[in-house]
């Protein structure tokens, strides 16, 4: 399948991502959910452009704030996002950059994660920034990239250490794997964790089916998933309700660290791997 990494005068546009998100606690108590959500998925040289049919940088039914990711000042993504990949080595990233995230919804935004996906000039994933946002308004990215730069394929899994506190009822400790299946049709992304000592205790995943961006797209999205963003938080606190029912212990906030950028690099799997199989 081709790779989703659109040019300018790629034949491939801004997309949305249909699809779901599904969370599993394993411990000490099991307690899941699944909910269908909308994605957009934006070449950042395209949001460089301006054209994208829908709102960039001001309220409109769905909308982009540049504010709302990087180093949340509104500036230019892509040169924050490139470097990254500078100080971290993984300049052969070199092609477009996607993002898919969350849009904003009559104004109102919150996004638990957003990836990154970082091309080389011949449409290869090289490299994945995970933006991951908590309820506390700290923002944390984990970089994911082979340590050699080779291309990441859907069967490779990334290792890094867990130093962002997220969830008030998970330790800031432990690993966390990463997977992503990308391709110009579908989306599927995998984060596991595991506490410290080993056991995996959360499951998350993001699967969805990519369409063009176009207005009449929009629309169907904003009817079809009413409120998308107010109905992502709300679940976030319904969830933390039910974890306090079943006796889940409450975690205190940590300071955040100062590094706000950390690699996982440790892979598992590699493209030769599966041409063998």
């Amino acid at each position: 399948m081709a790779p989703l990494s659109p040019h300018l005068n790629s034949p491939l546009h801004p997309r949305i991502v249909f699809g779901h998100v599904m969370h599993k606690r394993l411990l000490p108590k099991i307690n899941g959910f699944k909910y269908r959500i909308y994605y957009v998925a934006l070449p950042l040289s395209v949001l460089r452009s301006k054209k994208i049919p829908m709102a960039l940088n001001r309220f409109g039914l769905l909308s982009f704030y540049s504010k709302d990711h990087g180093d949340g000042q509104g500036g230019d993504l892509e040169q924050w996002a490139r470097d990254i990949l500078t100080t971290y080595n993984a300049t052969y990233a070199d092609g477009e950059i996607v993002l898919i995230t969350l849009p904003r919804v009559l104004g109102y935004v919150f996004n638990p994660v957003s990836f990154w996906l970082c091309y080389d000039i011949k449409n290869r994933l090289r490299a994945v920034l995970c933006e991951v946002n908590n309820t506390f308004g700290e923002t944390h990215t984990y970089l994911c990239t082979h340590p050699n730069g080779t291309e990441i394929c859907a069967n490779d899994v990334f290792e890094g250490g867990k130093v962002f506190h997220v969830s008030p009822f998970l330790q800031r400790e432990g690993q966390y794997t990463f997977r992503f299946d990308i391709s110009s049709e579908r989306c599927g992304i995998w984060i596991n964790y595991f506490n410290g000592r080993g056991e995996k205790q959360l499951l998350t995943a993001l699967h969805g089916v990519l369409s063009p961006m176009r207005f009449a797209t929009l629309q169907k999205a904003f009817w079809a998933y009413p409120l998308i963003t107010i109905k992502a938080i709300a679940l976030i606190h319904w969830q933390a309700l039910k974890l306090v029912t079943k006796g889940i212990k409450y975690v205190p906030r940590p300071h955040q660290r100062r590094q706000k950028i950390s690699t996982a690099n440790n892979h598992k799997y590699n493209c030769d791997n599966i041409n063998k199989k």
